[in-house]
């Protein structure tokens, strides 16, 4: 028997959002850590990490959304969208920026990551958006292969991230 991803808007700021973000910033910064430093990120680095992304406001409406998928009824994923807003694309049709698409270790091979893109993509679509941006490091082989699969093509850099490596964009 298959489970069924369900996919909702929630607020940024709900326990089950702080909580898959807080699972996504460990993972992340874990990863980081182990390739530079060959060991974990250190608990008081975590905590600065996560209060400094603290972003919820641009993924509310009317500009942008959480999307929270959940696996078997439980918070498994989140997709972020928001309307670009930065430089480097002028001229080019109305864009959405997707941020932290991520799904839980214990979730992983279920087809989250897929159900979560697209829906994103329907969100985007929603805010008005043509074209989705995106970012990510380079140690984060799965995920450029979802985008690639799901019709992403690599593109010179869009925004000022420090710890974005590779970008990316999708026409709707």
């Amino acid at each position: 028997m298959t489970t069924a991803w369900t996919i909702s808007p929630e607020p940024a700021d709900s326990p089950a959002a702080l909580a898959l973000w807080r699972a996504y910033y460990t993972e992340m910064s874990d990863r980081w850590f182990q390739v530079h430093e060959g060991r974990d990120t250190p608990p008081e680095e975590l905590e600065r990490e996560v209060v400094a992304a603290n972003d919820h406001a641009t993924l509310a409406p009317p500009s942008g959304v959480l999307l929270l998928g959940r696996y078997g009824g439980e918070p498994a994923g989140t997709a972020g969208v928001r309307l670009f807003t930065g430089g480097g694309v002028a001229g080019q049709e109305p864009a959405a920026e997707l941020k932290r698409l991520f799904v839980r270790k214990e979730a992983r091979g279920t087809g989250g990551g897929p159900v979560l893109l697209a829906a994103a993509e329907d969100a985007a679509r929603a805010l008005g958006a043509r074209a989705v941006l995106l970012d990510t490091r380079s140690d984060l082989t799965e995920a450029w292969s979802l985008y690639e699969r799901n019709g992403y093509e690599r593109t010179a850099r869009h925004n000022d991230d420090v710890y974005a490596e590779r970008w990316y964009r999708k026409r709707l």
